[in-house]
């Protein structure tokens, strides 16, 4: 997408903060992604494949992002904020964008304070669908000394170390690597982020999960490379009725890897059905349909639409494997 096309960011006020916010898609549901750790509105448009996660979701809904205080573009904060305060921004935001009622989408330490903003406001959660959860942060850093930890992340900030763990699959890539350092030093200066990784330590929401009683679907990948899968695993457990989904790959960034099944289960998950596809599978369906046709009519009647669109998924994939630039006419 061109800068002329991308979501503008506006403002909604948290008290006398301002908080950063845009929205992509005018669907009948509404979705806010609530960040993890560092976030930018703007700049993670450049960060390869986090625009197209989007846009796809906002073909079933309206998806609002935004930036936590002190972070991003939203208000920079003396010290760090709570998660009683980060929970407030999003109200905030909700109100500001007029939603009653949405579904979070929340990602790693995104997903504790989701949980918490479920079990305090469900009336104002339809669905909460989690991405690389963990119960306690301190989990992440068995018998580490928290000082020593974010002493370490504050020296290194700004050289886009933290990609070895987000998007630990493009860690090779000195291009990608750069774009991330960039990102991470617009999201939060080092004294900043060294506040709020010290305040993150403190995160346990052990005693909260019992009590979310809204749709819940948590989803992790088997090897996660900042938060491992067992830490995803037991959040699950711990929420009464909770889905838990585990998909292939390193990557903890939600919009990084084959993202194909994710997105699929999150609007199962929220709209009930699954019929938004890659525009490369469109493409695909609409030249074999025309191909062969032959019996077509008898055989969807026997089998029933949902069998026969599940039949005609199962061939199109094959075809897209063997050749995805090939179109048959």
């Amino acid at each position: 997408m061109s800068y002329s096309e991308l979501p503008l960011t506006r403002y909604a006020m948290s008290g006398d903060i301002s908080v950063a916010y845009q929205t992509m898609g005018d669907g009948p549901i509404d979705i806010i992604a609530i960040p993890g750790s560092i976030s930018h509105v703007e700049f993670l448009h450049e960060v390869s494949g986090y625009t197209a996660f989007l846009q796809r979701l906002s073909k079933f809904a309206r998806v609002i992002t935004f930036d936590k205080r002190g972070q991003g573009l939203s208000d920079r904060i003396s010290g760090a904020p709570t998660l009683e305060e980060r929970m407030d921004d999003v109200r905030a935001v909700l109100d500001s964008v007029g939603a009653q009622r949405a579904a979070l989408l929340g990602f790693s330490e995104g997903c504790a304070m989701s949980a918490m903003f479920a079990a305090s406001y469900p009336e104002r959660v339809s669905h909460l669908a989690l991405f690389g959860a963990f119960v306690r942060y301190r989990d992440l850093f068995t018998d580490a000394d928290p000082e020593v930890v974010a002493q370490e992340q504050m020296k290194n900030w700004g050289t886009g170390a933290l990609m070895k763990g987000v998007i630990s699959s493009r860690a090779s890539d000195p291009d990608a690597v750069a774009k991330f350092a960039k990102f991470e030093r617009l999201s939060a200066s080092p004294g900043a982020m060294k506040a709020t990784q010290l305040l993150n330590f403190q995160i346990d929401v052990g005693h909260i999960l019992l009590a979310v009683r809204v749709p819940t679907l948590v989803l992790h990948r088997t090897a996660d490379a900042l938060v491992p899968v067992r830490l995803g695993r037991d959040f699950a457990a711990r929420i009464p009725g909770a889905k838990y989904v585990e998909y292939p790959g390193v990557d903890h960034a939600f919009w990084s890897g084959d993202v194909e099944a994710l997105l699929g289960d999150i609007e199962e998950f929220i709209t009930g059905h699954r019929e938004t596809v890659s525009a490369d599978l469109e493409r695909i369906l609409a030249t074999v349909l025309f191909t062969d046709i032959v019996d077509s009519t008898r055989r969807a009647a026997e089998m029933g639409d949902q069998n026969w669109r599940d039949c005609w998924t199962v061939t199109i994939s094959w075809h897209a494997r063997w050749s995805k630039d090939t179109v048959v006419t």
